[in-house]
């Protein structure tokens, strides 16, 4: 029988602020939640002034460290110092009012750089989530040339690092070729995210993406797709979902394209709505420069829709026959995909069967079992 296990988890980013990787680690606590064997303390952020301790479940207590964020899902480089700062205090005195047998950070950094602080005291193991490796992402070009040293270093004196895609592990491979990486994919609740009982490929064709207004993501590209087809007489819409820096730049590039009828901006969905937004559209698109695994394109997955992607990590293992990779990622290439995919329903119904029977092979449960597995191996 497995010891019980203490686990200090820290993230920088935790629901309602950030993205995938707070969701992941959200997926990953309800999960531990029901484990009796597991006591964990989670060190992240919040909105605010003061911190905040809260009671996540019995086993699970999550402190959280007040920074003065302008945006839930984007951090300036002002922010993520002053979370550096503030966290570090409160990781000292966590580290010296508790004996833990591990810690676990989501994220390389600046996450990472908390427990490579510490590493004298708590042998850690490393999340590695999209962004936080070395890659194409241009709004972090220098950082990844400034932080590269400091980066080998986090990971190096890792326990173990883990990617929650192959090409994600691929990216980190060719940034730190010494190293060895375990791949723990992304899960999805295919009870809460359903397919539609019935759903034609109607007009107008609904796309949706889903994501934060951020350059990595090139929303653009989709918004200009969308004008192309419709120029070609494809009746197209496409509905973005998501809150970021570049939201006025998008919703100007609809106007300059007289698009304002068929590109709908959602700036927030509650996370209750989600499902029911999946199925009242017929695709997915995602048009990310790159990627660890994206949870909302398994959600689409889960709720049937078919895929359309742009060449990114995390697509090779949830795209075979239920979608399309788009070569070259260009708007042009995105809309004759569109031309496709709307004349042939055969495929179109194919393709979205597909979709969910794949989903139905990722699961938190099993994310969270395999995660468990690594603790005991590191704790001993």
């Amino acid at each position: 029988m497995d010891k019980p296990l203490k686990i200090l988890m820290l993230n920088y980013e935790f629901p309602p602020i950030g993205g995938g990787g707070g969701q992941a680690h959200l997926n990953l606590l309800k999960e531990y939640g029901k484990n009796t064997g597991l006591t964990i303390d989670v060190l992240t952020s919040s909105t605010g002034h003061r911190n905040k301790v809260e009671q996540f479940s019995q086993n699970i207590t999550i402190h959280k460290v007040a920074i003065r964020k302008k945006s839930l899902h984007y951090w300036r480089k002002t922010e993520v110092l002053q979370w550096l700062w503030k966290a570090d205090a409160q990781l000292k005195k966590l580290l010296a009012e508790n004996s833990y047998d591990l810690a676990h950070a989501f994220f390389g950094f600046p996450t990472g750089w908390l427990t490579y602080r510490h590493r004298n005291q708590l042998p850690y193991i490393l999340s590695l989530r999209g962004s936080d490796v070395p890659g194409a992402n241009p709004r972090l070009t220098l950082e990844y040339k400034l932080l590269g040293p400091l980066f080998q270093k986090i990971w190096k004196n890792a326990q173990l690092l883990i990617a929650n895609s192959s090409g994600l592990a691929q990216r980190a491979k060719r940034f730190a070729p010494s190293l060895n990486y375990e791949v723990i994919p992304n899960g999805i609740d295919t009870n809460r995210f359903t397919a539609a009982d019935s759903k034609p490929a109607s007009k107008p064709f609904k796309l949706l993406a889903v994501g934060r207004l951020s350059q990595v993501k090139r929303f653009d590209l989709a918004i200009r797709a969308v004008y192309l087809a419709r120029r070609r007489n494809i009746d197209a819409e496409l509905t973005i979902a998501g809150k970021g820096n570049l939201s006025a730049q998008l919703k100007q590039l609809s106007a300059e394209l007289t698009m304002d009828r068929y590109i709908r901006f959602v700036d927030w969905v509650e996370p209750e709505a989600m499902p029911a937004l999946y199925r009242d559209h017929h695709a997915f698109i995602l048009t990310s420069i790159s990627e660890g695994m994206n949870n909302a394109m398994l959600e689409a997955m889960a709720s049937g829709l078919p895929i359309i992607s742009t060449p990114c990590e995390g697509t090779e293992e949830l795209l075979a026959g239920n979608g399309y990779i788009v070569s070259p990622a260009t708007a042009e290439s995105i809309a004759n995909t569109l031309a496709k995919i709307t004349a042939d329903s055969a495929q179109f119904f194919e393709m979205g069967t597909l979709s969910r029977k794949k989903a139905e092979a990722f699961s938190w449960a099993n994310a969270a079992d395999q995660y468990l597995k690594i603790y005991h191996s590191v704790a001993h």
